[in-house]
């Protein structure tokens, strides 16, 4: 269960970290905690696997990367396990997620590949078709970004 002082930390921590040379000091002086305090329960987090990992997110389109797809393929469901776990492993491969499928949406796992032009994705996209040995895909491509940002779990506390 998490009490108040936790709700603040992960408040804090899916915000930018401060670009400041010590940036959970920073952090820890806002909390009005000492740092050390800050990363035990940083530490802690980690171990109950609440937090997963840190990570810095790059803004691909100013890197040149400019052709974003969501593929969907259509995968047997026993084979579901083993082609997601293979398509996680693949640098181009953003996201990979299974979905549920409809009567009129047979495709259950959904690739975001990103590139620096459609030829280049179309290429890693039929590179990936090969080695899975599944055909049966579409590809949607972005046309315009309307907004893109980390989840936020809590924005403010009762």
């Amino acid at each position: 269960m998490l009490n108040d002082l936790d709700r603040k930390v992960i408040q804090c921590l899916q915000e930018d970290l401060p670009v400041v040379k010590e940036p959970f000091k920073e952090i820890a002086k806002n909390l009005k905690v000492d740092e050390e305090r800050l990363l035990t329960k940083i530490n802690g987090y980690i171990k109950e696997g609440i937090i997963r990992r840190f990570g810095a997110t790059l803004n691909h389109r100013l890197l040149g990367f400019k052709a974003n797809a969501l593929v969907v393929w259509r995968v047997p469901k026993e084979r579901i396990q083993a082609i997601g776990s293979l398509m996680a492993s693949i640098n181009e491969v953003s996201h990979c997620y299974e979905r549920a499928t409809t009567s009129c949406w047979n495709y259950n796992l959904f690739t975001m590949i990103h590139a620096r032009s459609k030829r280049v994705c179309e290429g890693i996209i039929r590179d990936i078709s090969e080695k899975i040995k599944i055909k049966d895909y579409k590809i949607i491509y972005s046309i315009k970004e309307f907004k893109k940002s980390p989840m936020k779990y809590w924005t403010t506390f009762e």
